[in-house]
C-alpha cells in the first residue's frame, strides 16, 4: 500500500482536543507528516471553515490527507464520511457541508460513509468526540496506504449553497466569508470588484456608512486609522484597517453583508 505523507488537521476544537487526535497518529500512522491547519476556527462556524479548506488543501501536494473536525452535529444524523479527489488526495470529516468546497475544486471521486472502528483509540467510543474516534482512525488508515472502499459504503457528499456576489458597472453586493487574525474581513467579491475610476465609494457593512473608505494595493497604504478596500491573497477583496483590527472596528463577522457604491464618470466627461 502506498503511504500518504501529508495529514493536514483543521478544527475548532483547541490544541487540548487536537492532542487526543495527534495521539492517535502517533500510534497508528507514526511516519505520517502532520501539518496544524487551525484549531481555533469559531466555534461551530462550518462556512468559515470550508472557505480555509479550500483555498488551503489544494496547495498541498496530490495524495494528501486533510481532516476536518468542525462538528456541531457529532453523534447526530449527519454522517462520518471520507472522499477521495481526482488527484488522489482524500477529505475526513463529517458530512455537514464543510467538506464540499474543497471537494468540489480538487473534483470529487468516491464518497463512503465511514463505519466506525471496531477498537475505538479509547477502547470506548464517545458519541461527542467523532473526531477522535471515528475521523482520525479512518485518517491514519488512509495515510498508511489503505483504500477508500475498505472504510465504508458509497455515500452522497451533502453540499452548502454558497451566496452568489451581485456586480454591475456601479455597486456590488455580497457578504463576508472569513475574519483572519489580523481582523480583516475577507468579502465574497472579487479583488476588481472596484474598477480603479471608481469615484465616491460608499461602503455599506451590515446597511451601516463606512465613512472614507478607498481602495489600496498595500496595507501601507493605507491612512493612519483608516479603513480601505484591498485585494486579498485569497483573490477577493477584503476589507482592512492598518495596524488595526477592521472586524472589531466595524463588527464585522461571518455572513455579514456588504455593498459598495460608487459614480464612474462618463467617457469624455469634462470636456
Amino acid at each position: 500500500m502506498a503511504r500518504r505523507q501529508f495529514v493536514t488537521l483543521t478544527t475548532d476544537i483547541g490544541w487540548a482536543y487536537a492532542a487526543q487526535i495527534k495521539a492517535v497518529f502517533a500510534r497508528r500512522a507514526p511516519n505520517a507528516s502532520l501539518v496544524d491547519v487551525a484549531h481555533d476556527v469559531p466555534r461551530h462556524a462550518i462556512r468559515p471553515a470550508a472557505f480555509l479548506l479550500a483555498h488551503i488543501a489544494p496547495l498541498f501536494p496530490p495524495g494528501s490527507v486533510h481532516l476536518v473536525v468542525v462538528d456541531p452535529g457529532v453523534g447526530g444524523s449527519r454522517a462520518p464520511v471520507a472522499v477521495e479527489t481526482e488527484d488522489g488526495s482524500f477529505f475526513v470529516g463529517p458530512d455537514n457541508g464543510v467538506l464540499g468546497l474543497a471537494v468540489r475544486a480538487l473534483g470529487e471521486k468516491r464518497t463512503v460513509r465511514l463505519t466506525p472502528p471496531d477498537r475505538p483509540p479509547t477502547g470506548r467510543r464517545s458519541v461527542t468526540f467523532d473526531g477522535r474516534d471515528v475521523f482520525a482512525p479512518a485518517a491514519a488508515r488512509l495515510a498508511n496506504g489503505a483504500s477508500l472502499t475498505r472504510l465504508g459504503r458509497a455515500h452522497r457528499l451533502h453540499q452548502l449553497v454558497w451566496p452568489r456576489p451581485q456586480l454591475d458597472d456601479r455597486s456590488s453586493r455580497g457578504e463576508v466569508l472569513h475574519v483572519d487574525v489580523f481582523g480583516n474581513a475577507i468579502t465574497n467579491l472579487p479583488g476588481d470588484a472596484v474598477p480603479p475610476t471608481a469615484q465616491r465609494l460608499v461602503l455599506r457593512v451590515r446597511n451601516r456608512v463606512v465613512p472614507r473608505v478607498s481602495v489600496r494595493r498595500t496595507y501601507e497604504e493605507i491612512p493612519t486609522g483608516g479603513v480601505a478596500l484591498l485585494a486579498s491573497s485569497f483573490g477577493l477583496l477584503e476589507i482592512a484597517e492598518r495596524n488595526g483590527s477592521a472586524a472589531e472596528r466595524l463588527r464585522l463577522a461571518p455572513g455579514d453583508s456588504v455593498s459598495l457604491a460608487w459614480w464612474r464618470p462618463r467617457s469624455g466627461a469634462g470636456k
